[in-house]
């Protein structure tokens, strides 16, 4: 996975190791290769790779309990075979070459004519399945992942059979199938499922519409009305993702709904916009008959540990639980509210209230850029704690950064004997909270609001403010002199960025 595409992440709510051990040994491919493990003995036989030879498949699929009039049994018990292998859960003996380099050895029991063959047996791994940690049993899963992803970077058998050359080689041009630029593609795919995911909710039950995830794949970025070439182009992909979720769906990665067969059949008949003109008709169609993708806890921890892996910064709730305050407001200043709630909440669990407060006030000093941004998250923070935090939040009153956002939390909390703040402090921390809103969501609908609520109750306020000694000032007045829902305002604001603007040295 790129670590370039996203270099940091939101972060992300994990299941425990022992939850999501328990959803691996569920995963249904999973479950399978285990039985297919414990099944192996001295009887059973395997070709040249170590795949199960062809006439122990119904025996393999009935020992799993898949239907013998099922024609795709065979199929599944191949593929949960392959995931035994390649996890190390069966240890196979492969038929040896003898001097003429002809396979022999373990095949010495086969008649003539006849193909040779090695051998199985449970792998030592197999152990760790009933024996191991919640680890060991997610590192066996994660190697399951990584046969099956292989698996689903490979194009489907009818375009293989199509490039076969009169050698019975795969004529790799003629497919315009690249191996490495085909599990890049799918390794893109999966991190933007991952980023769509965790943005939102930081991993929350949300199914993904395939379109959605196809386009992100497709349309470049500020694209306006997308042209038909690029519709198709979309489409194609979503073709593709749907018949790669389908072999995703049985390790566990993800949980699935197909694109409705009738809708596609559709859609090649009248084209890439569906032979649509009404837009409220495409508005009303159901979208999940083009498919929906959801990752599993387990599909969001095996994504997670796939871009640690490559480099990529994908922080998970609770890894700063450890740390100073310092590291704390540092960090969640860049998150998004919801995820620097669930970290804040994880931090304070268990500590002392009152020193906790102390760190966290500590910790939100500074006049650098990113202050305001750690002092609200620091208030934030603050919203959790009781009664017996107030004589540490008492104690900064007097200080210029740190003394107005005391007082909000003591009016808050009922505390009487609060003295007034100063003019010049309620100017600060007024640049100060629109700094930090700034910082945090850019300039969104609700900051005009906030701005005027602000600005409503001081007479004269653009005219005391430009004097404000905070790092911020300018950048404040010149948001307020575009965003102020009051012309004549906005236009004191301007006035006010310019003044700002001429005391910098």
């Amino acid at each position: 996975m790129s670590a370039e595409s996203h270099p940091t992440l939101p972060p992300v709510r994990l299941h425990s190791d022992a939850e999501l051990a328990r959803d691996a040994l569920g995963a249904p491919l999973f479950a399978r290769a285990v039985r297919l493990a414990r099944w192996a003995g001295p009887g059973t036989r395997v070709g040249v790779g170590g795949e199960l030879a062809a006439e122990q498949l119904p025996g393999a699929a009935a020992h799993l309990g898949l239907d013998a009039d099922d024609e795709d049994a065979p199929g599944y018990a191949s593929q949960a075979w392959r995931v035994a292998v390649d996890t190390g859960l069966v240890d196979v003996t492969e038929p040896e070459e003898d001097a003429n380099g002809d396979a022999g050895g373990a095949a010495g029991d086969a008649g003539a004519g006849e193909e040779p063959y090695g051998t199985a047996a449970p792998g030592e791994d197999l152990a760790l399945v009933t024996g191991g940690t919640p680890g060991d049993v997610l590192a066996l899963w994660r190697a399951a992942l990584e046969a099956v992803l292989a698996d689903a970077a490979v194009p489907d058998l009818e375009g293989l059979v199509d490039a076969l050359d009169a050698g019975g080689e795969i004529d790799f041009d003629r497919l315009d199938w690249n191996p490495g630029r085909e599990a890049d593609l799918l390794d893109t795919v999966l991190a933007n499922l991952y980023l769509l995911t965790v943005s939102a909710t930081g991993g929350a039950d949300r199914p993904i519409p395939l379109p959605v995830l196809a386009a992100s794949m497709v349309v470049p970025d500020g694209m306006g009305e997308p042209s038909d070439a690029v519709l198709e182009q979309v489409s194609d992909a979503m073709m593709r993702l749907d018949d790669q979720f389908r072999q995703l769906e049985p390790i566990g990665l993800v949980e699935f709904r197909p694109v409705d067969e009738e809708l596609m059949a559709q859609a090649d008949e009248d084209g890439p916009r569906g032979g649509r003109e009404d837009d409220d008709e495409d508005d009303d169609e159901d979208v999940s008959r083009y498919g929906m993708v959801r990752l599993t806890p387990l599909g969001l921890y095996g994504i997670r540990a796939r871009m640690l892996e490559a480099g990529v910064e994908a922080p998970a709730v609770g890894e700063l639980a450890g740390k100073g305050a310092d590291a704390l407001l540092d960090v969640v200043a860049s998150y998004p509210e919801h995820a620097a709630q669930a970290e804040i909440e994880q931090w304070m669990a268990g500590r002392d209230m009152p020193a906790a407060v102390t760190e966290l006030l500590a910790a939100a000093r500074g006049d650098d850029e990113g202050g305001p941004l750690r002092r609200l998250r620091c208030q934030q923070a603050l919203a959790l704690a009781g009664p017996e935090a107030e004589p540490a939040v008492r104690s900064v009153l007097d200080e210029p950064e740190l003394g107005g956002l005391a007082r909000v939390w003591l009016a808050e909390h009922g505390v009487a004997d609060v003295p007034p703040p100063a003019p010049e402090m309620v100017f600060w921390l007024t640049v100060d909270t629109i700094a930090a809103q700034l910082a945090a969501d850019g300039e969104t609908e609700e900051l005009p609001l906030l701005m005027e609520t602000l600005t409503a109750h001081h007479a004269g306020f653009f005219d005391q403010v430009w004097r404000v000694e905070h790092p911020s000032t300018v950048q404040v007045l010149e948001a307020m002199g575009r965003l102020h829902p009051d012309r004549k305002t906005a236009k004191e604001a301007r006035k006010a960025a310019f003044k700002a603007r001429s005391r910098r040295p």
